[in-house]
């Protein structure tokens, strides 16, 4: 008996312990660090851990606009105009805006990261509540950048973790809930009044929160947790729905029959009906949990091996061709599926005009442009990859599509082409403060593979090739076919198949095929090189193995001026370090490519 009340208890807490705290009036004191009201972030408690999920922000005179705001969030304009049906690229103030990010489990927390440029006068505190509205809060982001808010200035670039969520298992099973979207509160508002907006009821809302009829107060700039069953749709033009009718009044009672024996008779005739339904509920709520575990743990996917990217066993449901059953929901969800004759139409039928060279071609879809390549063999394991991430500096696929057998992956248009376009034929048209920041926006997007992707990434190929530059000269990470996941903390893989560009393969994965995100900080330090001298990895291989000194090679041979020199040299030597553990990661590069890239501004504003 004692065993089957541990059993009932530990299965039943799991549902109990569904919820995610309501954040309060924590997030106005920044000395705050007890997250049992969620300061730092919602707990990864979701049935899956990475999930397609919304949150709400309201057009400000600063971001009013639907470049701004797609900026600021890192998403697709045309994506979040369609969403919002925008009729214009200009939003009034204080509207509504329907934001769609990734979710991701980032150690014990639910997050979606941002990168964010520090303004003046900018602090952890205003950038939560202010900026933001709520969306974060100044105890998350001093955690997520491990630097006080005094430490910010002008320029800095920050990671910003979004508050977002997993709807839990008891949410799915139970209530059907898909999403758990992410609502900023405002003056006025009230738990009742937001579920009403979304049309959800009440005690729904309140329970996604942990919160009761009796506790229900919210403050501005904080968030709740609204559990949808469907994709928000245009908040703006919504009314709430009228109160439900008033309950029916009870039903007469006739009063009961005189004498204590009939009472007496009712009263062991209703335990008996309570005692037979309490034991039964016990049995069956053991019955429900024992099975709901076998059928987890019969879903549990399968590796090929430790170095194999997870496939979903969801396949696409409007599709009955075998190669797209690799894909996963949030596919079908996320990325728009493209018919051959557009791809066909936006390249002119694939002419050598739009040629990339190989197989890449340049369109233009719905007055957008876009890169459009051609892959030959299952390109899912690519697809499901990249619809899971979600950061500036990664370039982002918008769509993709299947013909003939052979897959056309469809991504956002990076206009100044690749960077070893620009660092070797056109290398004087490139600033020493351009060159370090696209230097720091690769180390951003790989940190952000290394340590905040779920699971975490190896690129395993990065190349000057394989980084893409947007109108601005900033550096987006692209090529991923050969990324795979592996472990966090320090656990290595050893793979047979060594794969990528010689020139940028780190000597313990060529020698011994030992991966790691070390083999990716092997390659940067190679990139750096090739950003800061013009010169090609097989070139500046052979000078380094040839044991010429990097600081004299550096000052007579780069862009950089001698005061830089030093640090540029101290960074590139410890990334090539041969023995894989004495190089640093990828968190210590963007602090140390931060500190670097200030001075060089601060150099080029001397002269």
């Amino acid at each position: 008996m004692i065993l089957f009340i541990i059993i009932l208890l530990q299965c039943l807490s799991s549902f109990t312990t569904a919820q995610q705290p309501y954040v309060g009036l924590s997030n106005t004191d920044c000395s705050v660090i007890d997250n049992s009201t969620s300061v730092f972030g919602y707990s990864c408690n979701g049935l899956n851990r990475t999930c397609l999920t919304y949150a709400i922000f309201r057009s400000t005179p600063r971001f009013s606009t639907v470049s701004s705001i797609s900026s600021l969030f890192s998403v697709n304009a045309s994506l979040l105009s369609s969403l919002n049906n925008a009729a214009t690229t200009t939003f009034p103030t204080d509207q509504q805006i329907i934001i769609p990010i990734t979710c991701s489990c980032s150690r014990s927390y639910s997050q979606s990261n941002l990168t964010y440029t520090i303004r003046q006068g900018d602090s952890y505190f205003a950038i939560a509540n202010d900026t933001l509205q709520g969306l974060s809060t100044c105890q998350a982001l001093e955690r997520q950048n491990n630097a006080s808010s005094q430490s910010l200035f002008p320029g800095m670039r920050i990671l910003v973790p979004i508050r977002c969520a997993c709807p839990t298992a008891k949410q799915v099973d139970e209530d059907g809930v898909k999403y758990l979207v992410s609502y900023t509160v405002v003056f006025g508002d009230s738990v009742d009044v937001i579920s009403q907006r979304f049309g959800v009821e009440t005690s729904k809302t309140l329970e996604a929160n942990q919160m009761s009829f009796d506790d229900a107060e919210i403050f501005p700039f904080t968030t709740v947790l609204v559990p949808l069953q469907n994709p928000p749709s245009d908040l703006n033009s919504m009314t709430p729905p009228p109160p439900p009718p008033p309950p029916p009044p009870p039903p007469s009672v006739s009063p009961p029959p005189s004498g204590k024996k009939q009472t007496r008779t009712w009263v062991y005739v209703l335990v008996g009906i309570l005692g037979g339904a309490l034991v039964l509920s016990l049995i069956g709520a053991v019955m429900f949990c024992l099975i709901k575990n076998k059928s987890r743990k019969k879903e549990k996917p399968e590796y090929i091996d430790s170095f194999t990217a997870k496939k979903s066993s969801i396949s696409y449901q409007e599709s009955n061709i075998d190669p797209l059953d690799g894909l996963s929901g949030m596919v079908v969800d996320t990325l728009k599926v493209y018919k051959f004759h557009e791809l066909q139409s936006a390249t002119s039928d694939f002419t050598s005009s739009s040629s990339l060279g190989g197989s890449g071609y340049i369109g233009n879809i719905n007055g957008d442009g876009a890169m459009i390549k051609k892959m030959e063999g299952n390109a899912s394991e690519e697809i499901n990859l990249l619809s899971k991430l979600n950061h500036f500096n990664i370039i982002r696929l918008s769509g993709f599509c299947l013909h003939e057998g052979d897959w056309y992956l469809v991504y956002e248009h990076a206009s100044n082409g690749s960077l070893s376009d620009w660092i070797y034929a056109k290398k004087s048209l490139l600033s020493l403060t351009q060159r370090l920041q696209i230097a720091l926006d690769i180390a951003t997007g790989l940190n952000y593979l290394h340590n905040f992707a779920d699971p975490p990434y190896v690129h395993r190929d990065l190349t000057s090739g394989s980084i893409f530059l947007d109108f601005e000269f900033r550096g987006k990470i692209g090529n991923l076919g050969l990324a795979r996941s592996t472990e966090r903390d320090g656990d290595y893989v050893l793979t047979k198949h060594v794969e990528g560009t010689r020139g940028y393969l780190a000597p313990e994965y060529m020698e011994h095929g030992l991966v790691s995100t070390k083999l990716d900080v092997y390659a940067f330090g190679v990139v750096v090189l090739e950003i800061v001298t013009g010169k090609e990895a097989s070139e500046l291989k052979k000078e380094i193995d040839e044991g010429k000194d990097l600081e004299a090679f550096l000052v007579s041979g780069s862009f950089l001026p001698e005061g830089l020199v030093g640090f540029v040299v101290r960074l590139v030597m410890d990334c090539l370090k041969r023995y894989h553990l004495n190089r640093p990661s990828m968190d210590e590069i963007v602090l140390s490519l931060s500190k670097i890239l200030t001075a060089s501004k601060s150099w080029e504003s001397s002269y």
